[in-house]
């Protein structure tokens, strides 16, 4: 009598657990039934779609063009150039603005704030959000340092001597544009990067215009 009494608890005790068991299982296999912490979420916005402002969108904005000019007007001096000075200068212009170029773009795509259009400043008093293909007459006047379509075109028809004294006369316009819009970057800026880019410009640009202004001097 015992040893049967003692056989049904056994079975009860095994019947609870697997019951027990089964409602475990059901609950974790259940959606919202599982209470352990949830994974972080693994779609994480771009870094640079992160800490910015205006002056950020507008630094990346106005220093397109401005560098694309840049590049412009140094692409011309493998051709007409004499002095291997200004060569040499014009290959290093490119060099450092182009990467720049890039980088630029990347940011304002990452803000989904507006692309310039190669050579055509962004104009952010009226029309902030607009590509600038859809803003025609833009006057490159406006933006610090930048040559005029006159300027550009007489830079096109000279060469040598004249072509060397041209492209260093306004390359330090140029230059010095450039470090006047970048030194409004880590004064007014948010983002790191873009404040780190500005600081650059200024270092290097102003080390280009002192070479400039020796070159013009020894010329």
């Amino acid at each position: 009598m015992n040893t049967m009494r003692t056989v049904g608890v056994a079975l009860a005790i095994a019947t609870a657990g697997g019951v027990l068991a089964a409602c475990t299982g059901s609950e974790q296999g259940m959606p919202g039934m599982n209470h352990a912490t949830p994974p972080a979420s693994t779609s994480q916005p771009p870094a640079a779609a992160g800490q910015h402002n205006n002056a950020d969108v507008a630094f990346a904005q106005d220093m397109i063009p401005h560098h694309s000019q840049a590049i412009d007007m140094s692409r011309l001096a493998a051709e007409r150039a004499q002095s291997d000075q200004v060569k040499n200068l014009a290959r290093q212009i490119e060099a450092a603005q182009g990467p720049e170029i890039e980088t630029l773009n990347g940011w304002l795509r990452s803000w989904g704030a507006p692309t310039p259009r190669p050579g055509m400043p962004m104009n952010h008093g009226t029309m902030p959000s607009m590509e600038h293909e859809n803003m025609p007459g833009m006057n490159h006047g406006n933006m610090p340092g930048m040559m005029t379509a006159d300027d550009m075109q007489k830079l096109q028809q000279v060469n040598g001597p004249e072509f060397d004294r041209m492209f260093l006369t306004m390359m330090i316009k140029h230059h010095e544009g450039a470090v006047g819009m970048a030194q409004t970057e880590p004064a007014q800026g948010q983002f790191p990067a873009a404040k780190q880019m500005a600081q650059r410009i200024i270092s290097s640009q102003q080390a280009e215009i002192n070479t400039i202004h020796q070159m013009l001097n020894h010329g």
